[in-house]
């Protein structure tokens, strides 16, 4: 699927489609990196290194051109990955996926200036009601604990604002080299922590392997493609389901149920986020209505 994506031409609904898939398979990263036990540096750098096979086997011709927009896509990457992975080790994965998603408000903030897509109205009110919903959603399990775990997730944030900005960015050329960049510092980073991490059984293998393909590769691949054929904010807005979704995989695989605010707080950001995605749909229909 992905390999044949890389030759067509998509229409934004088509570009929605692969996001939402997208934010599927990296809803998984809670759990599976909970499931490994290794320093958070050296799962990031494991699941990378794996990655970066298979973006190799993708592009097969990397082109380097040494764009700032290539280059800062890349080390946001490897920021993005790195400060997660250490966030979920470190903290909860709800406060971890939950302040990574703070990246739609540097979206909204920088896009205008960097990218001169237009922010509108509408645009603000779905950061708004995105970041209201998401606290909402974790209310209760949001904590003043485990700060060094909280910061790097606010760092991921910060990471994931900005590789959307620069992906976009790259609109008109290939954003696939700045993911396999990021994924190659990745590994570099972590190349210390390799040597001491204790050995793991083969469910750990398995879950690292998800994490490297499933988790992060294919999904990033598809993210690559779609995130061309929509604006920055739509790269950040509609992937919001995930932090929707990796409660729902713990409630499943360890049976913790979400609490009246969060189930408020998912309807709030799953409606927004709908919202905003058909608001284009309706603006043409009733154009073409009228004339």
């Amino acid at each position: 699927m992905a390999f044949s994506l890389l030759a067509r031409q998509l229409h934004r609904s088509q570009a929605i489609i692969l996001l939402i898939i997208t934010a599927v398979m990296w809803s998984s990263g809670g759990i599976l990196i909970k499931l490994i036990p290794w320093h958070p540096i050296a799962i990031a750098g494991g699941r990378s290194a794996m990655a970066t096979l298979l973006f190799l086997i993708v592009i097969r011709k990397p082109k380097w051109n040494g764009s700032l927009a290539q280059v800062g896509a890349a080390i946001a990457y490897a920021g993005t990955v790195t400060f997660f992975v250490a966030a979920t080790k470190l903290t909860t994965a709800a406060n971890a996926i939950l302040l990574q998603y703070t990246a739609p408000v540097y979206v909204a903030l920088f896009g205008a200036w960097l990218l001169k897509e237009r922010t509108s109205r509408a645009d603000w009110f779905t950061v708004l009601a995105v970041v209201g919903g998401m606290i909402l959603f974790f209310l209760d399990d949001l904590s003043p604990g485990n700060l060094l775990g909280n910061v790097f997730g606010m760092l991921s944030g910060v990471s994931f604002g900005a590789l959307a900005l620069f992906m976009r960015k790259q609109k008109d050329d290939s954003p696939l080299e700045s993911v396999l960049l990021g994924n190659v510092l990745t590994v570099l980073i972590a190349l210390p922590f390799f040597f001491r991490q204790p050995a793991m059984e083969m469910s750990g293998w398995v879950a690292l392997g998800g994490l490297g393909l499933f988790q992060l590769g294919i999904p990033y691949v598809l993210y690559c493609v779609a995130i061309k054929y929509v604006t920055a904010l739509d790269g950040i807005l509609v992937p919001v389901i995930e932090p929707i979704l990796n409660p729902l995989w713990v409630l499943w695989f360890l049976g913790e149920k979400p609490g009246p605010w969060a189930l408020v707080g998912g309807f709030l950001v799953l409606s927004s986020v709908t919202i905003r995605c058909l608001l284009p749909i309706w603006s043409r229909k009733s154009i073409a209505d009228t004339t």
